[in-house]
């Protein structure tokens, strides 16, 4: 089963140290190399939480109004349903790991698609999906949700998503990705 993913348009790679569905802890456990000025914007999950320990460099955790700036061996909890995102403020790259707890095999296969079709130009400069339903399958499998404007365009692309699974396009175009 392949392991490392690497998304060469933000230059961030990505390493499955432990699937959800392998023996162990049922959490999913990622290593991820981040870019300086890399990161993610605002969301939540419903059904897991992500806890971050810093391996290398200085990692920043935003976890509702809170920022925590770590550093190796340093770790920090954004809990079910907490708004938080991460980036790298400092001007060298960082690695950490980030475990999801209980872990999520739809989370897991979302960052494969995700750094997939951006591998094979399926993405803006800006890194988003150029199909919506590819956007919104990437948000429905992961359980991320977003806050404020977003949240209201959240609902058409799973729908879009859904729709892209039972007719079909999901199956020929996104689950090779997830092998």
């Amino acid at each position: 089963m392949k392991r490392s993913f690497e998304n060469p348009l933000i230059g961030d790679k990505v390493y499955f140290t432990k699937y959800a569905t392998e023996p162990g802890s049922p959490a999913s456990i990622i290593d991820v190399e981040l870019k300086p000025g890399g990161g993610n914007g605002l969301h939540y999950h419903k059904t897991f939480a992500e806890h971050f320990e810093c391996l290398e460099g200085e990692l920043s955790i935003q976890v509702g109004k809170e920022i925590l700036r770590l550093l190796p061996g340093e770790t920090a909890t954004a809990p079910a349903g907490s708004l938080h995102r991460f980036f790298n403020a400092s001007a060298q790259p960082n690695r950490f790991r980030v475990t999801i707890d209980p872990g999520h095999p739809g989370f897991e296969n979302t960052l494969k698609i995700a750094y997939g079709l951006a591998s094979d130009g399926h993405v803006n400069k800006a890194g988003m999906p150029k199909k919506l339903w590819h956007m919104g399958t990437i948000i429905l499998l992961s359980d991320t949700n977003l806050p404020g404007f977003f949240s209201l365009i959240q609902r058409p692309l799973a729908w879009m998503a859904r729709r892209a699974m039972a007719d079909g396009r999901f199956k020929r175009e996104l689950e090779p990705y997830t092998r």
